[in-house]
């Protein structure tokens, strides 16, 4: 395989889908070593194959607003890979929602879900809607309209969706309404992320925070440093950065900074309780202000507009809002601010510069396919949970989630370790996932 090759072929079919492009580039850098010492996996052109989706659905979503306005938006749901189970990943509903975003997103998805070691395949779907400014009402008329154009495509064995960037718990609900007023179907297995009374899995909401934090702890421990009394930086003040400031804090760190499109708030004396239990609230609230929080703490927050949460001095950068939200220029304020540990919690949080910044640099590194794969993980839980017709402790399933993040940072050691010791955990990554879908590619025939 030679990578070059691929990508000027894949560029040319596939003019201008930037981030889609950026995504397979990076997985295909990362493998190409291993991928060439194994000639049946060309012979069979897995790689060909894996960077096509299996199928994209584009759809018109008609909905009208509280003014009795007409709206239309479009829709996407675009399954990608099912070599080692159905399809599997988010719905996005944000004005930025393009092919190109949602392609980059189940690429990644299918590898993350290979990591998880649940038999996952990839997907990710969503909308242009923009939630922002909406009533309740519209949001749910817009659910419901999506789903109207959905719900031949999925099912509980086939495609399972979940939330993801502006489809929260609340969402999920007016979705799952509609599906099984379509369907005539009422297994609680066809979306996950659902509420707790109809067939939700406990710890579902903090999942990919809580994730995030315990592949962290494993990385550190593993470079013999401790999450205790370090500062963290973390971006958004959606579901992921709450459970990820949820954890950190349970862990005895300190979030010192959180961040949104209209600027970043400092916290000096680290979050409390209080503030992120308020994270919720201005989530819903769909303002999509993080100057809200020091609005509600005024002398513990501090506002800057225009600013990002990497201008914080701080030990540990956790990005947690959108692709490629940490600059290269970002990656040097952070080091020259003391940080010397990034982990993804948004999916490619980081720009390329700025990652090979990171490793050339000697800071600790993680991608966002390992570091947030708890929340897919425990979506997959909940899909075990519904399948059974039971529901798991808190206990029980933190418990498998402790297990399965400490699964995944083994992986990235095992495929990661350089000769010289060092751990390229985008490397460990890429290659584990890689592997687990190529042989079941390879295994069930030219399909």
């Amino acid at each position: 395989m030679k990578t070059a090759e691929i990508m000027a072929n894949l560029a040319a079919k596939h003019p201008g889908e930037n981030e889609y492009l950026q995504a397979v580039q990076e997985v295909l850098e990362s493998i190409e070593e291993v991928y060439n010492q194994h000639p049946e996996f060309e012979k069979a052109k897995i790689v060909e194959r894996m960077v096509e989706p299996d199928r994209i659905f584009t759809f018109r979503v008609t909905w009208v607003d509280d003014k009795g306005q007409v709206q239309t938006n479009l829709g996407y749901r675009i399954q990608f890979n099912s070599a080692i189970g159905p399809y599997k990943g988010g719905l996005r509903f944000h004005k930025a929602v393009v092919p190109s975003m949602l392609k980059f997103l189940g690429f990644e998805q299918t590898f993350k879900n290979a990591l998880t070691t649940l038999p996952m395949g990839g997907a990710k779907g969503g909308s242009d809607f923009d939630p922002v400014g909406k009533s309740n009402d519209e949001i749910m008329r817009f659910c419901q309209a999506f789903m109207t154009e959905l719900w031949q495509c999925i099912g509980p064995d086939q495609d399972i969706p979940a939330g993801d960037v502006g489809v929260g718990g609340r969402e999920i609900g007016y979705l799952y309404g509609m599906y099984k007023k379509l369907a005539r179907e009422y297994n609680t297995g066809v979306l996950t992320g659902k509420g707790a009374t109809w067939g939700g899995s406990i710890l579902r909401p903090e999942a990919t925070g809580f994730g995030a934090l315990y592949f962290t702890q494993h990385l550190l421990h593993k470079a013999g440093k401790d999450i205790a009394g370090k500062k963290v930086a973390l971006s958004g003040f959606g579901n992921v950065a709450w459970g990820a400031a949820t954890k950190a804090k349970e862990l005895g760190a300190k979030v010192v900074a959180i961040s949104g499109p209209d600027g970043v708030c400092e916290i000096p004396e680290g979050i409390t309780d209080e503030m992120i239990a308020y994270m919720l609230e201005m989530r819903a609230s769909n303002r999509n202000k993080v100057e809200d929080m020091a609005t509600k703490f005024p002398g513990k927050a501090k506002f800057t507009a225009g600013k990002k949460a990497w201008s914080i001095p701080c030990d540990i950068a956790l990005p947690c809002a959108f692709q490629n939200e940490l600059s290269e220029d970002d990656a040097k304020e952070l080091q020259k601010n003391g940080c010397w540990c990034c982990c993804e919690v948004s999916n490619m949080g980081c720009q390329p510069g700025a990652i090979h910044y990171f490793q050339n640099n000697g800071i600790l590194f993680a991608p966002g396919k390992a570091v947030n794969a708890g929340g897919v993980a425990t979506s997959g839980l909940e899909m075990t949970q519904n399948a059974s017709h039971i529901s798991w402790s808190a206990k029980e399933v933190d418990e498998k989630l402790h297990f399965i993040m400490e699964s995944i940072h083994e992986q990235c050691v095992k495929y990661g370790t350089q000769p010289d010791g060092h751990i390229d955990y985008v490397k460990g990554a890429n290659i584990a996932g890689f592997m687990k879908v190529a042989t079941a590619m390879l295994e069930q025939g030219i399909i």
